[in-house]
């Protein structure tokens, strides 16, 4: 579905009282904004932070940070990413035109959206990534399971809205990202593979995000972390939830 080089790319970061985490995500950020840059001066690259019905710090915090901002009144992150996405117009055609995600939890290896758009200029349509959480918060217990079930460097192609792209031609045709509580992530994934979009699960450029038990959704990363890495005691293995 590809149509030569990119010529755009927009950030979406969807954020909900994260004024502790915020900072360090958006300074990583800049670093991955200044490296695609570098690389590849003829890319537009914009970053939208959208503040869903924040209560703490957060807008302050965003606005310092000279990214764009948008404000929504608690629609949760389905919506919230939806409309980061309305946000920006450009004049690049939906086929040269990307779309990356992140979490305000998160924090980017400078080299992210370079290696984002390496992969859409050889015609990935979607990019999987892999996400790995901050195991020093991790109880002993966890951190020792997650290490068991993770192989660094291997692409699991599990799905993280902490680290995703997508073309924008192919994200309007997969009817964009749904307005739901949770796993607006992964069926955008699905939505795309339906189409016989090119799916590309990646392991170079790994997101470092947050460890926390209880997060901004019933399910997602955080019950992965709470009810999945935990030791069987009959057999002493650790239980790991393929969706995680």
């Amino acid at each position: 579905m590809s149509d030569g080089d990119l010529g755009s790319v927009l950030v979406v970061v969807p954020v909900r009282d994260e004024e502790d985490l915020l900072p360090a995500c958006l300074t990583a950020l800049r670093r991955a904004v200044d490296r695609l840059g570098d690389a590849r001066p003829d890319v537009d690259v914009e970053v939208v932070v959208v503040l869903d019905g924040c209560t703490d710090g957060s807008a302050s915090i965003a606005r310092r940070s000279g990214f764009r901002t948008v404000t929504t009144s608690g629609v949760g992150v389905g919506a919230a990413r939806r409309r980061g996405v309305r946000a920006v117009r450009t004049g690049v055609p939906a086929e040269r035109a990307w779309i990356a995600c992140t979490d305000a939890d998160s924090e980017v290896p400078p080299g992210w959206l370079t290696r984002q758009v390496e992969l859409a200029d050889s015609g990935a349509d979607v990019v999987v990534g892999t996400v790995r959480p901050r195991l020093e918060d991790l109880s002993p217990e966890r951190a020792t399971v997650w290490r068991a079930t993770h192989r660094d460097g291997a692409a699991n192609g599990h799905v993280h809205g902490a680290n995703l792209g997508i073309r924008r031609s192919v994200y309007t045709a997969a009817g964009g990202f749904a307005a739901v509580a949770e796993h607006e992530d992964v069926a955008i994934v699905e939505a795309a593979r339906g189409l016989g979009g090119c799916v590309v699960a990646d392991a170079v450029a790994e997101v470092l995000t947050s460890a926390r038990l209880v997060g901004r959704t019933p399910g997602g990363y955080a019950r992965h972390l709470r009810d999945d890495l935990v030791t069987d005691r009959t057999t002493g293995t650790g239980r790991r939830d393929l969706a995680g």
